[in-house]
């Protein structure tokens, strides 16, 4: 019998991660290889993002080349374009599924079930049908798992499809995430990295709370570090800052979007904080966790941003000594709000935005990097030698190299930071 063989195409945020994983255990289970992109396929899943325009572009790009490779391939794609667009996504040739981010987890029954070729079938990709939550996490890396906590967003931000793409708030209960956990620790993962669409506003299927859910991850032995993958500013209390400062498994590092620096910007972006909260949520965790690292996302170019608006932003972001910077160019999205926001700024103004910001989070991460040179920190070592050389993280996000040593693979070692290194890495010395 001729082996099965399906590959995977993930665009787009961690949370894509964690399903197109837990998607790829179910098509192993039913006999299936799990291939690379890049090698011939029975079967092709992509797994979309639509957070830009880039975005959408990126996956039709991935379809075609897909099809031509493999013409004989079952193409299938689900994701949050796909729960947009699933139109456009079915007229393009070679596609035989499109499945809502709802029925997601129903994509290898579809796949079996596939009688006919030649016209895309479309599943309940309307916004109506949002409300089933797809468990996932992440596995086959050895060192870290993406473990999905919650889905959907209520907030409608004036300038993102996310609402749309992937409904209202939802999560499952925390025993049943805990349990999760405790296969991922099974599995011999030692750090797990929270992730949700808005991950801090867990809780509104289930009537828990976010930082419940923390003290019970917690206590699941096995696994040694945790990291919240993004948390809004407003979401962010004392409580959860206090809570991981205190606890010895969650790391001191923060993703915490921005957008702008302005406040009056953030009030046209329906944002639910000011320039001040946010400068105020990030001296609270400078306070507790001094050495934390701080990963911020920004829009630049939105409707009604002028100079002032950009260096209030950019001002900020050097004050709050933000260590790496996510940047965006706004990006119009059919059906939002900003669509039809007066005040729109030039393509060429935001890209030169764009390279002044790029320029800023190199510096601002250098500089990160290098407060702790000379520094002993703890890093998790990932398996792959790299001729001769192997990688992990510090707790607070590092990237350090050092010689490749077998028996620190999978394991939290003390290092000497010794240097930063042309790619600015860290070069480490292993401390026996």
């Amino acid at each position: 019998m001729q082996e099965k063989r399906v590959s995977f195409h993930t665009l787009g945020c961690k949370l894509n991660f964690s399903e197109s994983s837990t998607l790829a255990r179910e098509f192993e289970r039913g006999g299936y290889r799990r291939v690379e992109p890049s090698e011939p396929t029975d079967v092709a899943v992509i797994n979309s993002c639509s957070v830009t325009e880039h975005a959408d572009k990126k996956c039709r790009n991935i379809i075609r080349k897909i099809h031509r490779r493999n013409p004989n391939a079952i193409i299938a794609v689900t994701g949050c374009y796909a729960q947009l667009k699933p139109e456009a996504i079915a007229a393009i040739e070679g596609v035989d599924i499109v499945l809502s981010n709802n029925d997601k987890g129903d994509l290898y029954k579809r796949v079996v079930e596939l009688k006919e070729r030649g016209k895309a079938e479309v599943y309940s990709c309307s916004v109506e049908n949002l409300t089933r939550f797809f468990a996932a996490y992440s596995s086959g890396d050895r060192t870290r798992s993406f473990l999905k906590v919650q889905d959907g967003c209520d907030y409608k931000c004036a300038y993102c499809t996310i609402h749309y793409a992937r409904g209202s708030s939802r999560n499952i209960p925390i025993a049943d995430i805990v349990a999760e956990a405790k296969e991922i620790a099974a599995a011999g993962q030692k750090e797990i990295v929270i992730t949700g669409i808005n991950t801090g506003d867990f809780g509104r299927t289930t009537g828990e709370s976010f930082i419940d859910l923390l003290r019970e991850l917690n206590k699941v032995e096995g696994i040694e570090r945790y990291r919240i993958s993004s948390i809004e500013p407003n979401l962010i209390t004392d409580e959860i800052i206090e809570f991981c400062a205190q606890s010895p498994k969650f790391v001191p590092h923060f993703h915490i979007p921005l957008q702008s620096g302005s406040t009056r910007i953030l009030g046209l972006m329906r944002r639910r904080y000011t320039a001040e909260r946010y400068r105020e949520r990030i001296a609270k965790i400078r306070e507790l966790m001094p050495d934390s690292f701080l990963g911020v996302d920004v829009i630049v170019g939105f409707p009604g941003e002028g100079e002032e608006e950009f260096m209030e932003t950019y001002n900020l972001l050097e004050e709050v000594g933000a260590s790496f910077l996510h940047i965006f160019p706004f990006s119009e999205r059919p059906g939002t709000p900003a669509v039809d926001m007066p005040g729109k700024v030039q393509s060429r103004i935001s890209t030169e935005r764009v390279s002044r910001l790029e320029e800023l989070s190199a510096k601002l991460n250098r500089a990160f990097a290098e407060r702790f040179i000379g520094s002993e920190r703890d890093v998790l070592f990932e398996s792959t030698n790299h001729n001769g050389v192997m990688y992990g993280y510090t707790d607070n996000y590092l990237r350090v190299s050092t010689p490749f040593d077998e028996k620190a693979v999978n394991n939290i070692c003390r290092v000497r930071l010794d240097s930063i290194d042309a790619n600015g890495d860290v070069c480490a010395t292993l401390i026996r």
